[in-house]
């Protein structure tokens, strides 16, 4: 099992689009990737970056990074290490997660781009032992070690199911016994890479990733799910502290954001002359929509105008840094009704603005989405005795235990909680409910329907 395709796995050509692949490379960050100082040969030459296993994303160029050249000395203990800038972003395409353990004996697999194969290759080998600062890689076969063209190619361990596997090394060479051409030439040979643990002692950026804290991957997943939005509540809540792997996380998924507001950074009057320029009411409105945005009151006419298109995200990071947080939350209320969702990310779990955001913002939204899936069990209880009646029993779903009636009661009575956090922890536990009756646990006790949104209410932990 694992990954078919892997949006980190980049192919390397010289100079531009049509220039000759040369080697391959590996993802790192949204604008750094790490490759062979001998794929690229000289510390200024111009590199093109394809990204061959998702041509969703697009190429684009790049050229070493500072302090990012180690072209080290001939040897065993030779770093030939270079990490590239490239020249705009692609966060859309999703990084590698490296590793720094090794275990001897260890299957990897590597895809890289020798001559005839422009498309792809892929090898298999095991972690034997070091060889000076470098690490031999057997295989099955002479056939089955690296030749040119995989310089620069990641090694990977090979991952339980789709998006587990770990990069342990970059490969760097490979030798031969009699020094011939080609590994098939040889008696012996064998590929070697750079392991992480040593990038990782000459690169700070990848001692960074590498680490404990290199990167929440459950947070960017939970995040791309929310993002697309199916069953998900219209307000998503988190603490992300800043330089951390949960904030590296966050930061590659904020281009799938339609705006995004820095507290702290920019004014709330930005803000708004943003959401109406997108909103693109009729042009006699727009002071009325700035003014109804930043200081409330009678909402302005929307019957020829003024909605964006259905769900659209403002991302709003560090309110807490704003210089009033909880004097912004009143108008992100108002933004929510204009049919925007809304991902509120404190920088502090003792920001500023935590009340606020739980009984103007989390607990309406929740609240909407309690009802969605009573409407839905309604729906299902009514279907169910249509049919019980005209069909086996055993064809039919299990009924939930307990009634949509007495659900939608629950829901009643938890809006007579006298604080925000009370309520919030009485609604997430009724959604869970309600995904459980809709969507009955598996073995695992997991259901299909459990998404992001139903963490610790602000505040608690």
């Amino acid at each position: 099992m694992g990954e078919l395709r892997a949006d980190w796995r980049l192919r390397l050509r010289h100079g531009g689009p049509d220039g000759p692949v040369c080697g391959a490379g590996v993802l790192l960050t949204q604008d750094r990737m790490l490759t062979c100082a001998h794929v690229v040969g000289e510390p200024d030459a111009r590199m093109w970056v394809e990204f061959a296993e998702n041509p969703a994303v697009p190429p684009v160029g790049a050229r070493v990074a500072p302090d990012g050249w180690l072209p080290g000395r001939e040897g065993p203990d030779r770093e030939d290490i270079a990490v590239l800038a490239l020249d705009s972003p692609r966060p859309q395409a999703s990084p590698a997660r490296l590793v720094r353990t090794l275990e001897r004996g260890g299957e990897v697999w590597i895809g890289g781009y020798s001559q005839s194969f422009d498309d792809g290759m892929w090898l298999a080998g095991r972690i034997s032992g070091l060889h000076g600062d470098l690490v031999q890689l057997d295989a099955g076969s002479n056939a089955e070690v690296v030749r040119p063209g995989f310089s620069g190619a990641a090694v990977q361990t090979r991952g339980p199911r789709p998006g587990t596997e770990r990069v342990v090394g970059l490969v760097v060479s490979w030798r031969g016994d009699l020094e011939l051409d080609l590994p098939t030439d040889n008696d012996l040979a064998f590929s070697y890479m750079i392991p992480v643990d040593r990038i990782a002692a000459l690169v700070p950026l990848v001692a960074e990733l590498s680490g404990p804290d290199g990167w929440d991957a459950g947070l960017e997943e939970r995040l791309r799910q929310w993002f697309a939005g199916t069953g998900q509540p219209a307000v998503r809540f988190g603490v992300v502290p800043p330089d951390t792997g949960r904030d590296r996380a966050l930061q590659h998924q904020l281009h799938r954001a339609h705006l995004v507001f820095h507290g702290g950074r920019t004014r709330p009057e930005e803000l708004v002359e943003t959401l109406v320029a997108q909103l693109r009411p009729p042009r006699h409105q727009r002071n009325a929509y700035r003014d109804w945005l930043l200081e409330g009151g009678p909402a302005p006419d929307r019957t020829d105008g003024g909605r964006p298109a259905t769900g659209p995200v403002l991302a709003v990071v560090g309110l807490d840094r704003a210089p009033e947080p909880a004097a912004l939350v009143p108008l992100l209320a108002r933004v929510r009704t204009l049919g925007f969702r809304l991902l509120i990310v404190f920088r502090d779990p003792a920001g500023a603005g935590l009340d606020e955001v739980a009984d103007r913002l989390l607990v309406p939204a929740l609240e909407e989405r309690a009802e969605d899936l009573l409407r839905r069990a309604e729906r299902a209880e009514r279907e169910w005795s249509r049919l019980h009646s005209m069909v086996d029993t055993a064809s039919l779903p299990p009924r939930p235990a307990v009634t949509a009636a007495a659900r939608r009661h629950r829901l009643r009575e938890l809006r007579l909680l006298p604080g925000p956090h009370d309520r919030l922890d009485a609604l997430k536990r009724l959604l869970r409910e309600l995904r459980d009756d809709l969507d009955p646990p598996g073995p695992a006790g997991t259901s299909g329907l459990e998404g992001p949104g139903t963490g610790p209410a602000p505040g608690r932990r």
